[in-house]
């Protein structure tokens, strides 16, 4: 097998394991090792996976700055369905794997790879996200994964090697990390050891894109988000870039000590996994866009959005973003949100996101229809007696022919 593979594209990040896998596919394969590093928002100085690279002899090395491609284009469209897997989690690692495999697949175009490799393990699910998105974008590309063919079984194992073969190790890498981390702009997760058990709350050292709420001010700070067609694009009336907008609802929402959450989560390979996963800005969004929907969207649509998003979700979750039934789903989200345009604003308070108020020029609110007071000509309230009549028809029914 290893003679079929000339050139193969590794999603790199610059760290101790990825680093391993790039040396471990050269001795393996014999082939020629391109790295492509993303900028997705997760924090770090990407320069060092660069010079990592080229002293791993690497020819070849993509690092790009992809922040408002995933907000824009994975981030919004998600967040337009107000998308929530089992009720809580907002999707922020699930999202970034659709934009890193579909950069490689292109990268792999353009540099004549024939591969493509990632560094997820064998229990995890970003190892099908990965692989559903390669499949879908280029039905014949090659997948190389690493922690489901080599031999090493212990962390030792992976030392060894990596001094056989002069990797650096940075001292804080000789020993087990004490969980694990993944970072984007939209989200940071936290996963493993000292996580596992679902009964311990988590430290307040595991946290790094919160302050706790108890921590957060006593003073409430207010906020207005503008939308236009269901996607934010300002606060407080300053226009943004959506990534710069993300950045910026990710800064109040540390500073509030909203968007925590410690989850149990089921997992598509089949077990449940506990995490602490950190949103701030992506809750205030959600909260916000929300808000937006119940003054401009007709209850039917909203309805039947609602009906839809889990399953929905469920497609991000399991790694089918390019599946012709999410594109189905999006383009009706999409065409949902026509409207969904105008203000919202909020009051963000010691972990919560409060809605304190809304505003739309394309509104379906009427307070001539609503209010107790004499309101809109046209509507009369006799004709309630022959709605509620009619829709307690087959009830009665029920409740004469059976008992």
């Amino acid at each position: 097998m290893a003679d079929d593979i000339k050139k193969v594209v590794l999603a790199y990040s610059g760290g101790l394991d990825t680093s391993i896998i790039l040396k471990w596919l050269q001795d393996t394969y014999r082939c020629e090792v391109v790295t492509f590093t993303a900028d997705l928002g997760q924090g770090e100085d990407l320069e060092p996976a660069r010079q990592k690279a080229q002293m791993l002899g690497i020819k070849e090395i993509f690092v790009e700055d992809l922040r408002e491609e995933f907000v824009r284009d994975f981030v919004f469209p998600m967040f337009r369905a107000n998308t929530v897997y089992e009720g809580t989690y907002l999707l922020g690692t699930s999202i970034a794997r659709p934009l890193i495999a579909k950069r490689q697949i292109e990268i792999a175009k353009q540099t004549g790879a024939d591969a493509v490799a990632h560094g997820a393990t064998g229990k995890g699910n970003d190892q099908v996200r990965f692989e559903l998105a390669y499949y879908a974008l280029n039905p014949h590309i090659k997948i190389i994964a690493p922690w489901r063919e080599w031999e090493f079984t212990s962390r030792t194992d992976l030392l060894e090697y990596a001094e056989s073969r002069q990797i650096p190790i940075a001292k804080d890498k000789r020993g087990e990390a004490p969980f694990s981390v993944d970072a984007n702009l939209l989200h940071a997760s936290s996963e493993g050891k000292i996580i596992e058990d679902p009964w311990v709350e988590g430290a307040e050292f595991i946290y790094s894109r919160t302050i706790s709420p108890e921590d957060a001010p006593d003073k409430a700070t207010y906020i207005e988000i503008g939308f236009e067609r269901g996607d934010p694009v300002s606060i407080d009336g300053q226009a943004m870039s959506p990534a710069t907008l993300l950045t910026a609802l990710n800064t109040l929402g540390h500073d509030n000590g909203i968007g925590r959450l410690d989850l149990v989560e089921n997992r598509f390979v089949g077990m449940k996994n506990r995490g602490l996963y950190e949103t701030p800005g992506g809750t205030i969004m959600h909260v916000a866009h929300r808000a937006m929907e119940s003054l401009t969207l007709d209850r039917g649509m909203a309805h039947l959005k609602d009906e839809l998003m889990p399953r929905y979700a469920e497609m991000i979750y399991n790694g089918f973003w390019y599946s012709p039934e999410r594109e189905m789903l999006q383009a009706a989200i999409d065409h949902s949100q026509q409207h969904v345009t105008g203000t919202v604003r909020l009051k963000l308070y010691k972990g919560n996101t409060i809605v304190v108020g809304r505003k739309a020029e394309k509104s379906l609110y009427s307070a001539d229809y609503v209010t107790f007071e004499e309101g809109a000509a046209d509507y009369d309230h006799a004709d309630a007696h022959g709605f509620i009549r009619l829709n307690a028809l087959r009830l009665r029914l029920n409740k004469m022919m059976l008992g």
